[in-house]
Parts: C-alpha cells; structure tokens; sequence
C-alpha cells in the first residue's frame, strides 16, 4: 500500500475567501504531473488554472527583481504550487529577511509599471545561444535535456518559447496573465534551500517562496491560516504535549513517549474493534526479507532505491517497504476454496522507506511508520458488496473525528497489464458500490495504477488544508498473477481471486500528525491521552484526590493527580497547557461532600463551573468517552 473533527475557528479569524480568478488570466490545459527532475517538469510553469497562471507571472516578476538586486544571479525553475509560487536561485550570497522586503518593493514596482506578457517562439539554436550568452547555465541545462529527449524520439531541434515582460526574459512554456498590473496581492514568505534537479549531489540553490491571491481578502485569509498552521505544527506541540521526540540517532522515525504511545494504541485498538466487527483475521509477517520477494513482485526495479538493504550469507535482505507481497505466502499456504472467501487480513506492519533526510518531516514524512494495512481476498461476484463495506469502513472511521472523507475512484491508465474485461467489471462494481453506498465521487479517468484501479480519500482538516488520506486498490493481476493466487470454484476449476489492498489511516504515524495539527493538541475526550487532571488545593487534599482517581480509573478513564508543590492556580495552567479535557478541583468542601468542581478545558476565568458527585463524573465521562464521534 502506498502512504499515503471539527474545530471551530478560533476567535478574530478572518472568513474563508473565495480565491476567484484572476483578471486577465487564460484558460489553461491540464497536464499530468511530470516525472521528478526530468526536463518537463523544469519546463512546467505549474499553472493548470487561472489563479496558478497568475502565480507562475509573480514568480516571473520576483525573478526580475533578484536579477536587478543581485546581479550574477543564476536562475533554477520557478513555477505555481499549491497557494503560491517559488522560484530557485543561485545566488552570490545567502538571502537574508531583509532582501525579501527589498525584491518585494522591486516587484511591486514592476506590477505598477503593467507590463505586457510577450510570448516570443524562436529557433532552438538561437535560444540556447541566448541563454548561454546571458551565463544562465542551468537554462542550458534544460534546452540540452530537451534536444537530447527530442533527438531519441528522433524529432529535430524543437522551437522554445521565451515569455518577456519589461526587461526580463524567461524561457518558459507559460502560460501567463495578460500584463504584470493584472497580478492581485502578493507576499514573500520564505527561503529554503534545494537541491538543482532534486538532487543532494547537484549544486544547492536558494529557494524564494511566496503566495499571490486575486484580492487582499483571500491573501489575508491564507497568511492568517498559515500563522494558525505554525501554532498547530505538530512538530512543536508534540514536544510540548509530551507525545514524541525525533533524535539524530535514528534520523525519521519517532521515539514515542508514554503518552504518544497511549494514543498511538489508542487508534490502533479502535481500528482492531472496528476489524472485528468485519471478521478480519489479523496477521504478521517478517520485517527483513529476501531479495527474491521483491523481484518476484515487481518492487525490485521500481522500488529498490528506497529501500534498506542488507547482505547475510552472500544474500541480499531489504528492510520491508510494504507489507502487500508477504500475505500470499499466508493465502497460498493451504489450499482454498471459494467457500473460503473473502478472506480479510490485517496487519500492523512495521516499514521502511530510505526517504532522503532532506525530505524527512515530522511524522508527515518519515522512514519508519506502520500502516493499518489489510488485504482482502474475494471472488468476482463479492467485489461489489466488499467495496461497498470498505467505503462504510472509511466513513464510520473518520467520523470518530468528526472528519468527513472525500473520495475519488481512479479507472484503468493507457499501460495497463490484465484481462481488459477484468478491468471494466471491477470498474463498473466499483461505480454501483458507490451508487449503493449514495456517495459521490471525483473520476479520474487512467489515472489508476498499472495493475489496479483505485478509490483514494480525502479530508479537509480545521484550516480547510487538503490531505490525501486512505486508499482502496482493486488489484486485478498483481499479487493474483505474481505470485499465483488460486481458488477452486464450485465446478472444481481453480481461478483467480481479486485481491483488494487498503489501509483507513495510512500510516498511523502521519495520522497521528495530522490529528495533533487539525485538534491543534486539543484531543476529544476519547483519544486525550490524559481525560482529566485531579487538582487537590492542599495536602490534605492529596488523598480523597487519588481516591476521586481511582474511581474514574475503575470505569476506563485515563486520569492523573497533580500533587505537586504548585498552588491550584498553577496547576490549573498547567493542565491547560497540557490540553487535558477536565481539570477536577478538590478542597474542604468537595471533599467532605465527595463532590469536584469541573473546569472544562479552554474555559475563560471566571467562567460558571459545575460542581458534581464522584459518581455523577464517573457516569458522564464514561459516557462521553464511548460515544466518540457520535
């Protein structure tokens, strides 16, 4: 499998505003992604819309100014990406805050001078003399690339398109808005270093990023939810909620702490009722393993450069990256039936992926992670009835965090290996799945895997940010072919199963990052690692506060008691800072009444608390906890 709730906006956030579209942009045709690198991603402005046309011309025009500023500038790429542009520079000296102020005041001069967009098309050999005369070496670069593509497509020199405004010249495919007065609101944000081409052993270059919205109102919108996003960075409330740590002992995998595991479990054990309701049978299978697995499955060419490798014994063993491969061997151990299916196995796999360290971020990026991974094994005609359960697997999920999934179905790509008629069954299933489930989906026409047509689910979290979340393969051929799955149907013949690969959380590390983020630290009640925090106000109160403790602990609930030296006041501020649901307050009189005073977490000084029984607490947050996204 590949990697791959709602909280209310907090006070004085601006609205959520429509983008709209650009004055003056161009329609623009959407391209496939390009491969990593290669000369048609250099050459791709990014711009597959209106808004992104006019981010790829700021990008243009932020060239302009570090030209003007920083004469012997070298110019990477600089195309449109989500919310903004950026663009690569070699640079003589390290870019500091104070020049990205600078070329924003240059830029702006640019956009009051309203520019015309000039698209020039021109011979091959007089562009690259162009751009060589003008020392933009790593333009050359790209134009070589290109003439070498064409040459062994046995084409002749392509012509290029340069893109001008004012002094400056690009090459570049655009497309652009119609002159520079047409770009709305602008703001440099960042520097960050990147390798040319995405390469470490290639010159590092200086990254400028920055957004560009049609009006002031949607750029406020986007800065305010990137100051909000840097509050919620699960990176830094990770340390401060005490959950986990990264160590440069083991570069991208996480060090759980005792609360970060209790979550961790948490998650894990919630998918395992959920699993259990469905009859899966949950499964194991070795972390380290031969070389001759992978090729047998195809991940060998494909994958190897992300893998770990070992050599024991004049054998070659890898790190396991997927566990996708590894449940045939448990499937092909007996003989089967189609009285047998659907055969439904889980796995909490532990994997590995050698992610370059520059790439590694948090838990959203990481070398080690484990997947809620299952493979499922059905007949044809169980297709239709299993997918249509996983779609309800997914929703009944996500809706323990008030997440609502988004879906998109991917059909079979112009390369595709298996049986044709094969392929347009499990499609045609796959759409009645959806239609009997009355959930709408986005189609993606070939955009499914070489051997698998696909349903991948998305989620928007507080900040109205996207993440791809869950997948669901329908695999036709690849496992079934590879490694000669069989079942004897009801005339004894043996025929192929239908193998489906999906996971609900992905990898759980990533999903646990982006529950830290979109609750920003602030769990429900049900996952808060801790749910509430007994604050005696003295001494004496220390005792009948770890009997209040005890009898909370007896109903399941997670509960700690804060008998430290700190006055109440304190401990309340921490627990606060901790995010724990309830702090429970105990002096003289609750303890003599057998009551606590509840404060609830994010609640206003001086805000009206309730004070109930120990009891009356046990049964409502018992209660509270179970219902979870209900």
């Amino acid at each position: 499998m590949a990697d791959n709730v709602n909280e209310a906006a907090p006070a004085g956030a601006p609205p959520a505003a429509d983008a709209g579209h650009a004055a003056g942009a161009v329609d623009v045709e959407i391209l496939e992604a390009p491969e990593r690198g290669s000369v048609d991603e250099l050459l791709d402005a990014g711009a597959h819309d209106e808004l992104d046309a006019m981010r790829h011309s700021t990008a243009h025009v932020m060239a302009e100014a570090v030209l003007d500023l920083f004469p012997g500038t070298k110019l990477g790429i600089g195309p449109a990406v989500a919310d903004g542009f950026y663009y690569d520079f070699d640079v003589p000296r390290a870019l500091t805050p104070d020049d990205l102020a600078a070329i924003e005041v240059r830029m702006r001069e640019s956009v009051a001078a309203n520019h015309p967009f000039i698209r020039r098309e021109v011979p091959f050999d007089d562009g690259r003399a162009a751009v060589e005369g003008r020392g933009q070496t790593y333009k050359v670069e790209i134009l070589d690339d290109l003439a070498a593509k064409a040459k062994a497509a046995g084409e002749g020199s392509p012509a290029i398109t340069f893109y001008e405004h004012g002094p400056f010249s690009d090459l570049c495919r655009g497309p652009h808005v119609a002159s520079t007065g047409k770009i709305g609101p602008f703001k440099l944000l960042s520097v960050a270093g990147a390798y040319w081409r995405g390469d470490a052993k290639r010159p590092a270059l200086q990254r400028i990023y920055g957004t560009v919205w049609a009006d002031q109102e949607a750029l406020d919108a986007f800065l305010w939810r990137r100051a909000e996003a840097k509050k919620r960075d699960h990176r830094r409330l990770g340390v401060q909620l005490d959950l986990f740590s990264f160590h440069d002992v083991s570069p991208g995998a996480a060090f759980w702490h005792p609360k970060g595991q209790k979550l961790y479990r948490l998650l894990e054990d919630s998918m395992r009722e959920l699993q259990a309701r469905r009859d899966y049978l949950e499964v194991s299978t070795p972390m380290l393993v031969s070389e001759r697995l992978w090729q047998q499955s195809g991940h060998w060419d494909l994958y190897r450069e992300n893998m770990f490798l070992f050599e024991s014994e004049n054998q070659t063993f890898s790190l396991k990256p997927m566990n996708c491969p590894e449940s045939t061997f448990i499937y092909r151990s007996r003989k089967r039936s189609y009285r047998d299916l659907p055969l439904r196995y889980a796995e909490y796999g532990r994997l590995h992926r050698n992610e370059l360290s520059g790439t590694l971020s948090g838990l959203t990026r990481v070398r080690q992670f484990v997947q809620d991974d299952a493979h499922i094994y059905v007949r044809p005609d169980q297709l239709m009835e299993e997918i249509q359960a996983l779609l309800g697997e997914v929703r009944e999920a996500y809706g323990w965090f008030g997440l609502t999934p988004r879906f998109s179905f991917a059909t079979k790509p112009d390369k595709a290996i298996g049986d044709p008629a094969l392929w347009e069954r499990a499609e045609r299933l796959t759409m009645e799945a959806f239609a009997a489930s009355d959930i709408s989906y986005e189609l993606k026409p070939k955009d499914g895997t070489f051997y698998a047509p696909k349903i991948d689910i998305y989620i928007d979290d507080a900040l109205g940010r996207e993440w791809q979340m869950a997948t669901i393969q329908i695999d036709l051929t690849m496992l079934p072919e590879r490694f000669d799955l069989k079942y004897d149907d009801e005339t004894g013949a043996a025929v192929r199963p239908i193998a489906l690969h999906r996971a609900i959380y992905g990898s759980i590390e990533r999903f646990i990052g982006i529950l830290v983020e979109h609750f920003a630290g602030a769990f429900p009640l049900w996952i808060a690692p801790v749910q509430a925090v007994v604050i005696p106000i003295a001494d004496r109160h220390v005792e009948p506060a770890e009997e209040l403790a005890s009898v909370l602990r007896s109903r399941g609930l997670r509960v700690e008691v804060d008998a430290s030296d700190n006055r109440m006041q304190n401990k309340i501020r921490l627990a606060q800072e901790q995010k724990v649901p309830y702090m429970l307050v105990l002096g003289d009189r609750e303890v003599e009444a057998k009551t606590a005073t509840v404060r609830r977490r994010g609640e206003e000084k001086g805000a009206a608390q309730e004070t109930l029984t120990w009891d009356a607490l046990a049964d409502r947050f018992a209660a509270e906890a179970a219902a979870r996204g209900a």
